[in-house]
């Protein structure tokens, strides 16, 4: 099992609000997580930051997130707490009233693989050469084309196509989306919407399966976000593991 992240402020923004980690136990499990903060001076690098070291620290605490169900049930607790951390954290510093952040997760055992997400960081797995999204985002614009009112075309092009309707910090309870994925793929990417406002899942996939190291697959896609504007923060955890 090969895995390794990578996040980089781009071109455009003044500070970088993203944070990304993988962890793995001593049973052989991997956390992966990438969180993208909002709020610019309200501070959405430090809601994102919490988001991350609340999940990667309740993670690294024990030795096992047990069977599925188990694994379910951590992640939705765990995810809660780190809300309430967030909503803490505001409450004892007002001016970063407005904070929150995306966050999106996968948990890999040798029997089971599930994502996780609210807002609209993605999750991708990565089978036979091509990148298929698992998650799904909680944006206005997804909103709108699910109910019928904007075509996807639409809704790329869309002036509002960021607003988010669900984030860490945002509510005192959150609820995040669970994707139970078949084990038979080839990798796993996560990554904020800095990489996939940039790039296509066509120009993703063809440095994937460029044949060269995992590190330099990384720090090309965030060369060509960044040659083709970097208008955003850019995050990135990848991860290869053969008979998956």
């Amino acid at each position: 099992m090969k895995y390794s992240y990578l996040t980089d402020p781009g071109k455009v923004r003044e500070r970088n609000e993203d944070s990304v980690i993988i962890v793995e136990n001593a049973a052989g499990e991997v956390l992966m997580c990438v969180a993208d903060g909002m709020g610019g001076h309200k501070n959405g690098e430090v809601a994102s930051s919490i988001a991350i070291t609340h999940i990667s620290k309740r993670f690294k605490s024990i030795s096992s997130v047990g069977n599925k169900e188990d694994a379910i049930n951590w992640i939705q607790g765990t995810v809660s707490e780190a809300n309430a951390e967030i909503f803490k954290y505001v409450s004892n510093h007002p001016e970063s009233t407005g904070m929150g952040t995306t966050v999106v997760l996968a948990i890999l055992t040798p029997t089971f693989l599930l994502f996780g997400n609210i807002g609209d960081s993605s999750g991708y797995v990565i089978k036979n050469g091509k990148i298929h999204k698992v998650t799904i985002d909680h944006t206005l614009v997804n909103l709108l084309v699910k109910s019928g009112d904007l075509t996807e075309d639409e809704a790329k092009a869309h002036p509002r196509k960021n607003v988010l309707m669900k984030a860490l910090g945002a509510t005192p309870s959150v609820d995040i989306d669970i994707f139970n994925v078949e084990l038979g793929v080839d990798g796993i990417m996560l990554c904020s919407d800095g990489l996939t406002n940039m790039l296509t899942d066509v120009q993703i996939a063809k440095v994937l399966n460029s044949d060269i190291s995992i590190e330099d697959k990384l720090n090309k896609l965030v060369y060509k976000c960044n040659n083709r504007g970097g208008n955003d923060n850019i995050s990135i955890a990848l991860l290869y593991k053969e008979d998956m």
